[in-house]
């Protein structure tokens, strides 16, 4: 009773200790940076700013807003966009792409939080300021996270519910005081996965209603030149207030930034060999092995390049809808699973060039694949463990392969067995259930790559009697039926990070199976998984997130949501020789926003 009292009485003590204003926030552990670094270690600091990049990409674009269903996926690449960089919208904090998970300063130039994480204050800069002069203010914060609530899709929408109270403190400041509904992760989703909007130049009531009107922002370019569905240039902003901050140097180095958009991989790929395209990362092994037989390449004018980033494998599959009712049975999805011959595939389509998939995780310390489940993971699980195999819990088991003949009798044995167990059978050649009703889907492909993938596929469950249709759609299409989940199965590539998060919410979590443009294809609402998310979340030692992330990964696995497909463990890109690059590349591997225009250096 005497040590329970004491207990209670330091309580009060620990919980009103002030916060310090820090320069960054980790999600475990510290920044590796201390407050006084100067750039991050995989930029070229002393870079000379100028010339310009000519982006190509597959698709088209008919909005400037990201962050409604309306402009979700056909939003001008730019705005608010990882890969080419922020260029319009810029969020609080900005992440190193050198640590698994860690944001330093960017409109907020300091941020405070407590031991537990039960708020989060951001400091914003004063130096900081929109594209047309005014400063951005804690107004802009509350008014952006309350029209993402009101207008914005998943996941924008959904943030202030995990916020009791949202407050202006003093001149500068932000302060989120969270609820139950928190994690220890939330804080650093608003300040690096919400982009600030200016509250004086944005019109709630159109918000969501997408357009072309060029917005007023805070990142280091404007909008230059506008062709609906056809090109968007950039050009750099020479008052940029942030242009000289730690987390900016090295970053935003062209002029000018054009992205030209095309109908097909094909004829981006002639873009760039004619120069008109000045990077390439390329993604099929075939076609980078021998597409690269063009004077430019041979002669040293484009340089062919391999990273090596340190991340998980992610996961590229079909992925099995299982609102539909014919894959609502685990078992059908195993099945058809099994049935799927990766090393006919791999053979024929790819030269052996790539490595199947095991787990979402693999190739690091948080997969399940190769790591069997210790006691603390085995806790975690609870009675969930009993409905995982042997194989899983011990980190063996390895997807159905075969002997790469296209016809493996053993495989299609083992599948036609599992179609049993699901109360199907082979009648006149067609795989029947109960009821007498053939099983047959459609894969909704929407390139030539996918559409091959799915011809092998259908080729190989023909052979016992399951109808697999393709249809291959435009762009439009293909994005308007993604938002809605509507097809039966569908291609989607996951990235893994190794400080998996709220994303995953999106794309496993019960709360985002029926909303409208999430992230959650398979249609998946389980309450263990949602448990092992709410584990990683929660965890604060690195050896708990690890037991939650393997725990996790055991459970997509068994579930066979998708049929897992291959990854490669390196980024291939191709370049024109005059566009520069950094010495190193980070964790994350290449970053085009840190690529500069060797030209002008």
């Amino acid at each position: 009773m005497r040590r329970l009292f004491f207990s209670l009485c330091l309580l009060p003590l620990v919980t009103t200790v002030q916060a310090e204003p820090m320069h960054g926030i980790a999600m475990h552990g510290e920044p590796a940076l201390s407050s006084g670094y100067t750039h991050f270690p995989y930029v070229k600091p002393d870079v000379t700013k100028g010339g310009r990049v000519n982006y190509g990409v597959v698709g088209t674009f008919d909005a400037l807003n990201p962050f409604v269903l309306k402009g979700m996926r056909t939003t001008a690449r730019g705005v608010w966009d990882p890969e080419f960089g922020n260029l319009l919208y810029e969020p609080l904090m900005t992440r190193s792409a050198d640590e698994p998970f860690t944001l330093y300063g960017l409109l907020a130039e300091t941020v405070e939080w407590d031991a537990d994480r039960t708020y989060v204050q951001f400091n914003i800069n004063p130096q900081a300021k929109w594209s047309d002069g005014k400063s951005v203010t804690p107004e802009d914060v509350i008014f952006t996270f309350e029209l993402l609530r009101d207008k914005g899709r998943p996941p924008f929408n959904g943030r202030l519910s995990a916020v009791s109270k949202m407050e202006k403190v003093g001149e500068h400041g932000v302060k989120f005081t969270f609820n139950e509904k928190a994690n220890r992760e939330t804080p650093l989703i608003f300040a690096s996965a919400t982009p600030i909007l200016p509250k004086h130049a944005i019109d709630p009531d159109t918000f969501d209603q997408g357009g072309l009107a060029i917005p007023v922002g805070s990142g280091p370019y404007k909008i230059k030149e506008l062709r609906p569905g056809e090109k968007v240039t950039w050009v750099r902003d020479t008052e940029y207030w942030g242009k000289d901050l730690p987390s900016k140097i090295g970053f935003d180095n062209y002029d000018e930034i054009t992205v030209t958009y095309f109908l097909q991989e094909a004829t981006l790929f002639e873009a760039f060999k004619k120069g008109e395209i000045d990077i390439y990362p390329d993604g099929d092994s075939n076609h980078w092995q021998r597409a690269y037989d063009f004077p430019a390449a041979q002669n040293g004018d484009v340089v062919k390049e391999a990273f090596k980033p340190g991340l998980p494998s992610g996961m590229l599959g079909f992925v099995f809808n299982t609102r539909r009712p014919i894959f609502a049975d685990v078992k059908v999805r195993e099945a058809i699973n099994t049935a799927f011959d990766f090393e006919w595939l791999n053979k024929t389509l790819y030269g052996g060039a790539f490595t199947r998939t095991q787990s979402y995780w693999q190739n690091s310390a948080l997969g399940a694949y190769g790591n069997a489940a210790d006691d603390k993971e085995l806790a975690l699980l609870g009675p969930a463990k009993d409905k995982l195999s042997p194989e899983i819990l011990a980190g063996t088991y390895s997807q159905s392969a075969t002997d790469g003949s296209g016809g493996d009798r053993k495989a299609l044995g083992k599948a036609v067995k599992l179609f049993g167990e699901a109360g199907y059978k082979i009648q006149s050649g067609k795989m029947l259930d109960a009821s007498g009703k053939p099983l047959a889907f459609e894969v909704m492909t929407q390139n030539e790559g996918q559409e091959k993938m799915a011809l092998a596929f259908q080729r190989t469950l023909k052979l016992i009697g399951v109808d697999m249709a393709i249809r291959t759609v435009d762009d439009a299409q293909y994005q308007a039926r993604s938002n809605s989940f509507d097809y039966d199965m569908i291609i989607k590539s996951y990235t893994s990070s190794l400080s998996p998060g709220a994303e995953q919410v999106n794309r496993w979590g019960s709360e985002s199976k029926d909303a409208q443009g999430s992230f959650n294809y398979a249609g998946v609402a389980d309450p263990d998984i949602d448990r092992m998310m709410e584990a990683l979340l929660q965890a604060r030692e690195p050896e708990d997130f690890q037991a939650a992330v393997r725990a996790y990964d055991r459970l997509l696995v068994a579930g066979h949501y998708v049929v897992p497909l291959y990854h490669i463990g390196e980024q291939w890109v191709a370049r024109w020789k005059h566009i520069g690059r950094p010495e190193t590349a980070p964790l994350y591997g290449y970053q085009r926003p840190t690529w500069f225009d060797a030209r002008v250096q």
